[in-house]
């Protein structure tokens, strides 16, 4: 038995199975070549007997050796749900060039963002650490000029460019404001996108009314729809040669995050940016607008949008030796398609924080793969750090793992814990809280009460164990106090 239901709406259409305690029965010839290593004895997983393992193909890598550093794109929807792409049940939604990816590559089932809302995932991402060891982090999102990801810290870019790489991020940084933070303050060599957490697609009006599309620190005019522009700027990008060295590019599209405007709306973009500009504050949130259609539209708009940067990517010769990585930076909002799982972005359950990913590396890993390893956002960092040859910052420890053990040699990851905490966007409203070990999950949600989810057989949390099982319930919950005492409090209420 495999620790996923077989036959759910949101299974793969294709693809080798992979689960954890099917992982390290074999790695094969193809691995211990690819990895220029001895290959990994067959192992389990922790507390699985041999005969229970079952027989299913292990991970593989790609055959042939080869030493080059991977060029790295890394793809970033705004609020994407994690059924939101055909190839994870969508009944309604079409993603042909996303789904072309997850059969190249790997698709993780349980694959998780760092929180709940935007900008502490990508603080968690950036750093590869837990949105609260730093004060910019504690914003839940950042939504003004007081905290920011500090210049000083080290990043996943700064890092890789400090060893040979080429840096860019195209689209949205949400890491704080000018003049203290940037991009390009934080080791990006260049940066072309939005400072703020939502832009109108066509104006490039923000939450605040302000102007937001820059080049660099410096304004940038494009009345183009924002999807379209961010398109062409990394096509470019990953066109050029980059003098034969490796480059990483972070490439975050704010589609499909509300406002809801498709690629030629031009109308319900122009009583948006009159209601802006007449002071209305709440504009860009569009409460009065979108609907399931519009949402499928924006969405196989992003899909088109990836597949041309991806076609860019294959005409430029370098294809084979990039690293290409998909995913959402939390739940999805309320058009999105989650089932089977529970609640939406800015929760804590399911389908707040467990996103589609994707990953593809022709040169090292075999294609139509699928893993439900459970993973987040800091494991990513740690893992592209070791396989473009950086190490992490001794005096900013990482809170992920890098996972190359596992993609290149078969190497079972130890199994570790999961952490989150949300506020949550209002000062006085109760928090979240949620760890996950193993296929168990501990949670709190804002009725205050501890409960306790085996997501093996519930992904949709809603057979609480919390009494079934009194002792892992305290222990979860230790753990996750633990963690907690170790990261910086939020601020009090004022």
């Amino acid at each position: 038995m495999t620790s996923r239901d077989a036959h759910t709406p949101a299974e793969p259409r294709s693809g080798t199975p992979l689960t954890r305690r099917a992982f390290t029965t074999a790695v094969g010839a193809a691995a211990v070549t690819a990895a220029g290593t001895a290959g990994a004895a067959p192992a389990t997983a922790a507390g699985t007997a041999a005969a229970d393992v079952p027989r299913e193909r292990p991970f593989r890598a790609a055959r042939g050796k080869h030493a080059r550093r991977p060029n790295i794109l890394f793809i970033l929807g705004d609020d994407l749900g994690w059924a939101d792409l055909s190839s994870y049940g969508s009944p309604h939604i079409r993603t042909p060039h996303l789904d072309g990816l997850a059969r190249q590559g790997v698709r993780f089932t349980d694959a998780y963002a760092g929180s709940a809302t935007c900008s502490p995932t990508r603080f968690s991402l950036y750093t590869g650490r837990y949105p609260g060891r730093t004060r910019g982090g504690l914003a839940e999102p950042i939504a003004d000029r007081s905290a920011g990801l500090e210049p000083t810290h080290p990043t996943l870019a700064s890092l890789l460019r400090g060893v040979g790489y080429a840096t860019a991020l195209i689209g949205k940084w949400h890491c704080g404001y000018l003049p203290d933070y940037s991009p390009t303050k934080s080791g990006y060599d260049e940066f072309f996108g939005n400072f703020g957490g939502a832009l109108e697609y066509y104006s490039k009006l923000g939450l605040g009314g302000e102007y937001d599309l820059y080049e660099g620190d410096a304004e940038y005019k494009d009345l183009r729809y924002y999807t379209r522009v961010l398109t062409e700027r990394a096509s470019e990008y990953v066109r050029r040669g980059h003098d034969g060295g490796p480059w990483l590019l972070n490439l975050n599209f704010t589609t499909p995050h509300w406002p809801w405007i498709a690629d030629g709306d031009t109308g319900a973009s122009a009583e948006i940016v009159r209601r802006i500009e007449a002071g209305d504050r709440s504009a860009l949130r569009h409460a009065d607008g979108g609907s399931v259609e519009k949402y499928t539209e924006m969405v196989e708009d992003l899909d088109r949008s990836v597949g041309e940067v991806l076609k860019a990517l294959k005409r430029s010769g370098q294809e084979k030796d990039t690293l290409v990585f998909f995913a959402s930076d939390n739940g999805g909002e309320r058009f999105s398609y989650n089932w089977p799982l529970t609640g939406n972005k800015s929760s804590l359950q399911e389908g707040g924080i467990r996103v589609p990913s994707v990953l593809r590396w022709p040169a090292r890993i075999e294609g139509g793969q699928v893993s439900d390893l459970p993973v987040f956002s800091p494991d990513w960092t740690a893992t592209l750090l070791e396989l473009g040859g950086a190490r992490p910052d001794p005096a900013h420890p990482l809170d992920g793992i890098s996972l190359a053990g596992y993609l290149l040699r078969g190497e079972t990851p130890k199994e570790r814990d999961l952490f989150w905490r949300v506020r949550g966007e209002r000062a006085l409203r109760r928090g979240e809280r949620a760890l996950r070990r193993g296929d168990w999950k501990y949670y709190r949600g804002r009725s205050g009460t501890d409960q306790l989810f085996n997501l093996a057989e519930d992904r949709r949390e809603q057979a609480d164990r919390a009494k079934t099982d009194p002792g892992r319930l305290a222990e979860l919950r230790a753990s996750w106090e633990r963690t907690d005492s170790g990261l910086l409090p939020y601020p009090k209420a004022s």
